[in-house]
């Protein structure tokens, strides 16, 4: 590992909720920022809570908060009392990036909005994210991924089976990830900018608008004048080379064969019919296309005659692109996301969790801690801040601030 982590000495603050604006700060201290997570007093952030509910996943183990919080310092303090609004001010001027999720009216209510640290400290980058953008008439909406990532987007619609069966829903933070890493992105950004300029700013990421930039490809359709058709049901394919095929054991695998000159006959001899490419129902793309009914029940009788494990092999040695359908026990020991350092440990544990989406050659991640629990880091965080005892004991006996 490099001596130094890349991000060491950035200070951030992460003062939000949820998944999608902690997760930015997440990815920031998985390169070594120093990243406090403020949380109210009583229960604190919500998402701190949430994982026991009937219907989630159970584990003796905290596992959302695991890894959307790692590698930070909680410190618990009440933001609406004058003396913790002052404990926050102090906080920001000695950071460099400040992270909120607050809805708008709040962030007024509490002055910490833009504007509120703007004039004061110019090289502060201040990330924001909201559901649906900061402008508009929605602009002060409440949502989660669910409503405005999935459901707004157009994604809930267009993933569902077919277009006779009820939307899909998504599952919990699916949107919410993929928004940390725009919000990071943008923060990244802002720095680079700072580095240039010495200025800081104001960055901006939204649900709604992290989710129709996963819908670009249909959403730029229509914005060209393009009709969406209903996805239709798989026996109405036209494509059976780029379909999902159910093995003898009750798994389900997708083809995507794009280079079909090369991978249809490859696909024929790997399935034990390598007759079908001199079928004139299957001897080039138009008439397969034509013919794609035929041709899928075919490739359904030669699928279900072997199990997931005998096909693998059997089309990656001939060099097919396809996909399992994974379960999440699969995931979960996948050796290829360990072999590929997606699943890393969490120190002091027996624990895996997932990393970051990203790597740059050369520089290491910092080693992966715990996440903190409500307020365990706040006498640190405060003498950190300058604070004396008598001080951080006179905000206690207040209820400013709570935790260890």
């Amino acid at each position: 590992m490099t001596d130094v982590p890349l991000f060491a000495g950035l200070r951030v603050i992460d003062c939000a909720t949820y998944i999608a604006a902690p997760t930015a700060a997440t990815v920031l201290a998985d390169f070594g920022a120093e990243v406090i997570k403020i949380e109210a007093l009583g229960e604190g952030d919500p998402w701190h809570n949430l994982w026991n509910r009937p219907g989630l996943p159970v584990s003796p183990h905290n596992y959302p908060w695991l890894v959307d919080n790692r590698n930070k310092r909680g410190l618990a303090v009440d933001l609406k009392a004058p003396a913790g609004r002052a404990v926050l001010e102090r906080l920001v001027s000695q950071c460099d990036v400040f992270i909120t999720n607050l809805p708008l009216p709040a962030r007024e209510r509490l002055g910490v909005r833009w504007v509120d640290f703007a004039a004061k400290y110019p090289r502060l980058i201040y990330g924001s994210m909201t559901a649906y953008g900061e402008d508009g008439p929605e602009s002060g909406k409440t949502g989660f991924d669910i409503t405005a990532y999935w459901g707004r987007s157009g994604l809930m619609d267009q993933v569902r089976a077919d277009g006779s069966v009820p939307p899909a829903r998504s599952v919990a933070g699916q949107g919410d990830h993929p928004t940390a890493m725009a919000l990071y992105s943008g923060i990244l950004t802002a720095l680079y900018r700072r580095e240039k300029t010495g200025q800081g700013g104001e960055v901006r990421a939204s649900l709604l608008g992290s989710g129709m930039w996963a819908n670009a490809f249909l959403v730029q359709a229509a914005l060209c004048g393009a009709s969406i058709p209903a996805r239709p049901p798989r026996s109405q394919s036209t494509h059976a080379l780029g379909g999902t095929y159910v093995t003898s054991d009750g798994r389900w695998l997708m083809l995507a064969l794009t280079s079909e000159v090369r991978q249809w006959p490859a696909l024929a001899a790997a399935v034990g019919r390598a007759d079908l490419p001199d079928d004139p129902r299957f001897i080039g793309v138009a008439e397969r296309r034509a013919n794609a009914q035929s041709l899928m029940a075919i490739l359904d009788v030669a699928f279900a005659e072997r199990t997931l494990a005998d096909w693998r092999p059997v089309l990656d040695a001939a060099g097919l692109t396809f996909g399992i359908v994974g379960t999440v026990e699969e995931v979960a020991a996948d050796p290829q996301a360990l072999a590929a350092g997606i699943l890393r440990p969490i120190e002091g544990t027996d624990l895996m969790t997932i990393d970051s989406p990203f790597t740059v050659t050369g520089i290491d991640k910092v080693p992966i801690t715990r996440a903190p629990d409500h307020g365990e880091h706040t006498g640190a965080v405060l003498r950190d801040a300058g604070y004396t005892e008598a001080e951080i004991a006179a905000l206690r006996e207040a209820g400013v601030v709570s935790g260890g």
